[in-house]
């Protein structure tokens, strides 16, 4: 590999700040004074999955019905909306809140999706998912599935109503995080987004049995959707391991929170998860703006060719350079999902570093891809993107055989100018 060619180390050739780096690192590293009542709480960047603020955001806790999220986002990429479902006995005999159904009856899946999201129905996530998974548990491994592919590290679901389970030694659990990751994928990312929005910020619904024998209403319970202008999506959760818990989303001037609440208070604290969405809400909105890591330059130095010693060139001993490309910043030097083009929201105060680390030269041969560097994009003690540098071109290493050519071609030259 090139690391092994190289005849100096990765050395740091070039950096461009904006503002003091001292400041800056200050900045990012300052916690806002917010008064929450979460035992976890994480304030998100739809757009770009940027953490922007956290309280152990990272800490396993139960998620009650807030699970509900993955239920659907899942049953709205795998089934068809207008599929019948029948209830099993197992459906049936789950606990409140519940729809009632009843063993043998069929309804359409898309009422039950929203008797899922408004209500919150037990039994409806239970007779969706053994309708689109085939059981409880192999839908539950679709949910599992589906969280890897979003990028959450702590997740495990067991349940696809959020009713607590422990399994193997493991229980139904996520983390702030990675439930913001979860909605933030649902609402931005998903090929179902518009229908997961439309489904759960409808205020109120009806619907049938296929039978045409029950009839039910149900009214979306999200409070958080006239709290706040700008309010998207938003979902409740509450079992006794896990207390109150709360997702939502808002989007106000092109920008996109996302607010996921954990072991928020129990009875009679069933308001606080609001009061807390509030405050974060409102922090973000107050001191975040969209901005661009691309608003500032890469450097000049970046696209210079590297030397190469050793390497086949006109004459022995001639210096020789290989040409350098970024990384397709699609594929290759990607440490997050943020591009550099891309708007993502930074506070007020936050400054953008781009720092390059360049070899100054590496040994031949060197092929085409070999690793010459990388461009860092940081805010604060924050990396956002890494895009690395790579050569471009084959150099091969010289030979007693190409060595002997060269002496002979020049005495052939001179030999020539004599006559």
């Amino acid at each position: 590999m090139t690391v092994k060619r190289c005849l100096l180390p990765l050395i740091t050739v070039f950096a461009m700040l904006v503002g003091k780096t001292g400041a800056a690192a200050e900045s990012a590293a300052q916690t806002p004074d917010i008064k929450l009542y979460a035992k976890a709480a994480v304030l998100m960047d739809a757009g770009s999955g940027r953490v922007l603020f956290e309280r152990n955001g990272n800490e396993q806790l139960a998620m009650a019905s807030t699970t509900k999220i993955m239920t659907l986002i899942v049953t709205l990429e795998n089934a068809d909306l207008e599929d019948t479902v029948e209830v099993s006995s197992y459906a049936a005999s789950m606990p409140d809140v519940q729809l009632n159904m009843r063993q043998g009856e069929q309804y359409r899946l898309k009422d039950l999706t929203y008797s899922l999201m408004l209500e919150s129905h037990n039994d409806s996530a239970v007779a969706i998912a053994e309708h689109v998974g085939g059981s409880v548990e192999q839908f539950a491994a679709m949910m599992n599935k589906k969280a890897e592919e979003i990028g959450c590290k702590d997740t495990y679901f067991i349940t696809p109503n959020g009713l607590d389970a422990e399994e193997g030694g493991r229980f139904h659990c996520t983390t702030a995080h990675d439930l913001a990751l979860i909605m933030s994928y649902c609402i931005t990312k998903s090929p179902q987004k518009e229908q997961f929005l439309e489904i759960t910020r409808t205020p109120s619904y009806s619907f049938s049995n296929i039978a045409g024998t029950r009839s039910f209403s149900c009214t979306n319970h999200n409070a958080f959707l006239n709290m706040m202008a700008g309010a998207l999506s938003g979902k409740t959760g509450f079992t006794n391991k896990a207390g109150y818990c709360y997702v939502g989303a808002l989007q106000r001037d092109g920008r996109t929170f996302v607010v996921a609440l954990l072991a928020c208070g129990w009875p009679n604290h069933k308001t606080y998860k609001w009061s807390d969405t509030r405050a974060l809400m409102e922090y973000g909105i107050a001191n975040y703006s969209l901005r661009r890591l691309d608003e500032v330059p890469m450097p000049k130095q970046t696209l210079e060719p590297v030397p190469v010693y050793g390497a086949k060139s006109g004459m022995i001993g001639g210096k020789e350079y290989a040409c350098v490309r970024l990384s397709d910043a699609e594929n290759e030097g990607k440490i997050s999902n943020i591009d550099i083009s891309q708007e993502i929201l930074l506070r007020n105060d936050e400054k953008i570093t781009v720092t390059l680390h360049k070899v100054r030269g590496l040994s031949a041969p060197v092929s085409e891809g070999d690793k010459a560097g990388h461009i860092s994009y940081r805010v604060g003690n924050e990396e956002l993107k890494r895009i690395d540098i790579l050569i471009a071109e084959n150099k091969e290493k010289t030979d007693f055989k190409w060595c002997i050519r060269q002496v002979a071609e020049k005495y052939l030259k001179l030999n020539n100018k004599k006559y």
